[in-house]
């Protein structure tokens, strides 16, 4: 029999077609922006009329960004601690910032921080044996970065291969130490660790947690010029100033990624890890109702996911979210099952998105020590209303409170006279939760 060879060939194609396996898709690079004591009000998207917040408002516009995204507690440490793993507080442990104890020095200098250290260590070692987000990426061949903010002595408590974090007291190690230098000193580090992370041909996830806009509120003159004029305290001009110069260094990050031309393959994910309220009266406070506390100025931030390309812009005003989601959101991207404790959701699936009705939050004291002890408020959020449930043991004289948050964000009008069956609804799921 005689073949053709033209025949023959196409033949071939054919068959190379039919056995060729699908491409799969290469693991993007994510960058974490994390702010750092910064109200949701306070950017030009939602509706400053002042502070000028172009760069990460940039991210909100190409990216699906929730105006209603929830820390799950007012506070750095637990709050960021909750970023990393997708656990609530009351899960993996870190309530607060720092461990009750009889100190034997002033509070933050070295004799205190290394009493600090030894009772901390504790919740370190329990720390370590949880899962997070730079531990299961490495399934997908990820390399990780941490700088800023981190409360967990060395970054190596959290997985990451690499850091700017040492957690040695004796260094003044106690919530980023060197760690705390990026943004406010430049983005070398970031840049280098990129840098390697491309010459070895590896997705990368780097921890942006800068100490911005927190405390102390020293933005560079060029800044704080541009806000002097438009009020008349020099305390809340700074807080300003500090809220621009974090978007800088964010339009930095993603000038970078740009330049490089890896836009296209980079996830950005933006939240903050608590509110503030700036006192007029005193540089570097914030007012009540703010940090610490469980109203809307305390736990509520823009929670955004913009990846060019992949994600479709969209700004949603009608979905609650949690910063537990974005370690699940990260892992579904990358088909990682997320650990069986995470209660986090993808929102990037729609159908799962909508079936959810309420997230949760919680409130525990700055020392903490037990949970049973330490914990002042939980919170539930079915939109449009808020419950806030203080703890009767913990918090005596604090009342029960529901709020419509959509008609009245700032939480002047208690409901929970009006509306007693919404609250004993609320309360029921917060207790449910609360065992799960």
């Amino acid at each position: 029999m005689k073949i053709n060879p033209t025949s023959f060939v196409a033949i071939l194609l054919v068959i190379a077609a039919c056995s060729t396996k699908p491409e799969q898709q290469t693991p993007p690079n994510i960058i974490l922006l994390i702010s750092d004591d910064q109200s949701w009000t306070d950017y030009s998207f939602m509706g400053h009329e002042t502070i000028q917040t172009p760069r990460i408002d940039q991210l909100a516009n190409e990216g699906l960004t929730f105006t209603y995204g929830y820390a799950t507690a007012p506070l750095c440490s637990p709050s960021l601690a909750s970023m990393i793993t997708g656990l609530f507080p009351h899960q993996h442990g870190i309530l607060g910032n720092d461990p009750v104890f009889e100190t034997e020095g002033p509070r933050y200098r070295e004799q205190w921080l290394q009493q600090r250290k030894e009772l901390y260590n504790e919740y370190e070692k329990q720390f370590e044996e949880l899962a997070t987000i730079p531990d299961l990426l490495k399934q997908k061949g990820y390399v990780s970065l941490q700088t800023g903010k981190w409360w967990l002595g060395h970054y190596g408590t959290g997985g990451f291969d690499d850091g700017m974090t040492h957690g040695d007291p004796t260094r003044g190690g106690r919530h980023g130490d060197e760690g705390l230098k990026i943004g406010r000193e430049g983005l070398q580090t970031v840049y280098d660790f990129i840098d390697d992370a491309q010459t070895n041909e590896k997705p990368f996830f780097v921890w942006y947690a800068p100490f911005l806009p927190h405390a102390p509120h020293t933005p560079p003159d060029s800044i704080l010029a541009k806000y002097t004029d438009k009020t008349p305290s020099e305390a809340v001009a700074r807080y300003w100033a500090m809220c621009e110069w974090f978007d800088i260094t964010c339009g930095q990050l993603m000038d970078d990624i740009e330049r490089r031309g890896l836009s296209e393959n980079t996830l950005f994910v933006y939240v903050t890890d608590n509110g503030w309220i700036q006192d007029p009266d005193k540089v570097n406070r914030y007012a009540p109702r703010s940090k610490r506390e469980p109203y809307e100025m305390g736990i509520r931030t823009p929670i955004m996911f913009r990846w060019q390309g992949k994600i479709v812009p969209e700004m949603n005003t009608t979905d609650a979210v949690s910063a537990i989601d974005i370690a699940t959101t990260i892992l579904g991207i990358n088909e990682i099952e997320p650990t069986a404790d995470m209660q986090g959701i993808n929102v990037l699936d729609k159908q799962v998105l909508e079936g959810r009705d309420m997230i949760f939050a919680e409130n525990f004291a700055h020392d903490f020590s037990s949970l049973d002890s330490s914990v002042y408020h939980r919170m539930a959020i079915d939109l449009p209303y808020k419950l806030i449930l203080p703890d009767p043991m913990n918090q005596p004289e604090d009342q029960v409170e529901l709020f419509n948050i959509v008609d009245d964000p700032h939480e002047e009008n208690n409901l929970v006279a009006t509306d007693p069956g919404k609250v004993k609804e609320l309360t029921a799921r917060i207790e449910q939760w609360w065992v799960e």
